[in-house]
């Protein structure tokens, strides 16, 4: 069965919805104060260079010293003692100190390390195994193992596996005595308990204790109850955007329902899970959608199957959309990949509903068909003076080789020569590493245009067509 027309009242809701969040088809330079900030600068030379590109034309000198100039000027906010970019100063500490640099690279393996030698521990001195051994010195020795590898105190650890190795065989049970031995012999050998204690001496250091402590500004430690509790407050903001983006689209669904396809035609899923069956690539592909517009296929006696005809990611701000952006591209890349005469179960929060692979097949992957089938719904007040260089993109300049450097020189208070930063215009312009931060403009750009605010969309989807 071919997809059915698109119903002209959905099409005119989408024409008609309020699109407060978008933004000029270029950067605008003349919109007062903001216009001056380094930031703005910055975006404003990367998208005019990336229009010289496009024409073919070498961007000129002058596009490439606003951009060294504004660069400049953001290293410059980053290292700021007092209000700078805790990250950047961290990564600058890095790469001048050589004590930071092995604790950093130590780090970034030390939760492996941890569980590499609790798990060594626990072969020999698990606290079920403790229990049911006799008491003795042989016990008292594990139990403070055990105690040293629960407080991740490493050379604790260290000193009591050295003193239950130097311990009298006094246990009658030779193939245990052989297996602790052996036990304790990989532990102490191994080097994942050498690196841990080499990581708590490197955490005296002062050089290390300011990294940690520039790092510590940038928010709470994974896991940590402070990191905790920001991730249940997100949810709840997630959700809460969710609801009031659902009830919009159910109020353009019961509209919908009043035309003459009949009552039940349209109905509006939510948490719309991905099946595994479905072909393509999956990895960093969205596999959820927060809500789904679908239309009935076939006639209502049928056995109930469904087309797709709008989706909605509710996001609580504008820079969460443009972070979700890509995903949002390769999950749609991944519905289109759809087989047309089959039929999908997708989970959602009203059940398990059939798609037909046809209607998901038709689904745009990119382009200006997007704003047919895709919104993004949010209910944060639309901004005046929009950041027109994302967050991605002023990580990755900042963090490259050559700002590195010259953050590193002002870190010393030795003058800073500014035409080494010339090698970041470089890459900018040649490097495809550096495409999503030549491009991140028109990416923002489309990414505003998609979004509409819950209250926006659902006085649309109530106004009567003219």
């Amino acid at each position: 069965m071919p997809l059915p027309p698109r119903p002209a009242l959905l099409d005119e809701t989408l024409r008609i919805v309020t699109r407060r969040y978008q933004v000029p088809a270029t950067p605008n330079g003349d919109s007062g104060p903001a216009s001056r900030h380094c930031a703005t600068r910055l975006a404003i030379a990367i998208d005019r260079a990336r229009q010289a590109l496009a024409r073919g034309d070498t961007p000129s000198d002058s596009i490439q010293q606003d951009f060294v100039d504004a660069l400049a000027q953001l290293i410059h906010e980053a290292m700021r003692p007092d209000h700078g970019d805790p990250a950047i100063q961290a990564m600058v500490l890095r790469h001048q100190a050589p004590q930071v640099r092995e604790y950093a690279s130590l780090s970034a393996d030390a939760e492996a390390d941890r569980r590499d030698v609790v798990a060594a521990v626990n072969a020999i001195a698990h606290p079920a195994k403790l229990e049911r051994m006799q008491p003795g010195p042989l016990r008292e020795a594990l139990i403070q193992l055990q105690a040293a590898a629960t407080a991740a105190s490493w050379q604790a650890l260290s000193q009591a596996a050295a003193r239950l190795a130097a311990m009298p065989d006094a246990d009658n049970d030779a193939a245990r005595s052989i297996s602790l031995s052996r036990s304790l012999t990989r532990l102490r050998e191994g080097a994942a308990l050498d690196r841990l204690k080499r990581l708590d001496d490197l955490a005296l250091d002062p050089q290390v204790r300011r990294y940690q402590s520039l790092w510590n500004r940038n928010g709470p430690r994974s896991g940590s109850p402070d990191a905790v509790a920001l991730g249940v407050a997100a949810q709840q903001r997630g959700a809460a955007v969710e609801a009031r983006a659902a009830h919009a689209l159910q109020a353009l669904a019961d509209r919908l329902n009043e035309g003459p396809e009949g009552a039940d035609a349209y109905r509006v899923v939510t948490s719309m899970h991905v099946p595994p069956a479905l072909p393509g690539e999956a990895d960093r592909a969205k596999s959820e959608w927060d809500a789904a517009l679908l239309r009935r296929a076939g006639p209502p006696q049928a056995q109930p199957a469904w087309d797709v005809c709008l989706l909605v990611e509710a996001k609580a701000s504008v820079d969460a959309a443009s972070t979700d952006f890509a995903r949002l591209l390769r999950g749609l890349a991944r519905l289109a990949q759809a087989e047309p005469d089959a039929v999908y179960p997708f989970q959602t929060h009203q059940g398990l509903v059939p798609l037909r692979g046809e209607s998901l097949c038709a689904l745009p992957t990119d382009g200006a068909e997007l704003a047919q089938a895709v919104l993004y719904c949010s209910d944060a007040p639309a901004d005046n003076t929009p950041r027109l260089l994302n967050a991605a993109s002023r990580m990755q300049l900042l963090s490259a080789p050559a700002s590195v450097a010259f953050a590193s020189q002002l870190a010393c208070g030795r003058p800073a020569d500014t035409h080494p930063l010339t090698a970041v215009w470089q890459q900018l312009l040649t490097s495809p590493q550096w495409a999503g931060v030549l491009n991140q403009y028109p990416q923002l750009r489309q990414v505003r245009a998609l979004m509409v605010h819950a209250d926006d969309l659902l006085a649309a989807a109530q106004q009567p067509m003219m």
